[in-house]
């Protein structure tokens, strides 16, 4: 069984790229100043999908668990919330890749962020999903 725990992350000794102007329950808001600071090349980009383009079912979510380097881990959207516009719950997510679940046995503290994408779309952040 896998050591449980959480992700954590650094942004001290980094370079300003972008202005955050609010953190809210819903997520933060702000914006890249400097995109070319960023190591995302243009065949990386990702298009966001619409509210109604989700939908139940197989998806991915993307997490830094080990050597610095993101991976895509299955996922599934077992129900969406589309008008829930009162807390950050839009979504139940279940963890179903066996080496996410060895490694960290669902979903660990820090996983905030990690993007969740179907159909090629970026769906969501992962801090307005839970489950596990």
């Amino acid at each position: 069984m896998a050591n449980h725990g959480k992700i954590q992350g650094s942004i001290e000794g980094k370079p300003t790229i972008g202005v955050i102007y609010k953190n809210t329950n819903y997520g933060v808001y702000g914006y890249i100043e400097d995109f070319n600071s960023l190591p995302i090349h243009s065949n990386k980009k990702i298009p966001v999908a619409l509210r109604n383009e989700i939908t139940t079912g197989k998806a991915t979510m993307i997490s830094t668990l080990e050597n610095g380097e993101p991976k895509e881990y299955e996922i599934e959207i077992q129900k969406i919330y589309t008008n829930n516009n009162t807390d950050n719950k839009s979504m139940i997510i279940k963890i179903v890749d066996e080496e996410l679940l060895e490694k960290t046995g669902g979903i660990v503290q820090g996983m905030s962020g990690s993007p969740i994408i179907q159909n090629g779309k970026l769906v969501r952040s992962f801090n307005t999903c839970y489950g596990k």
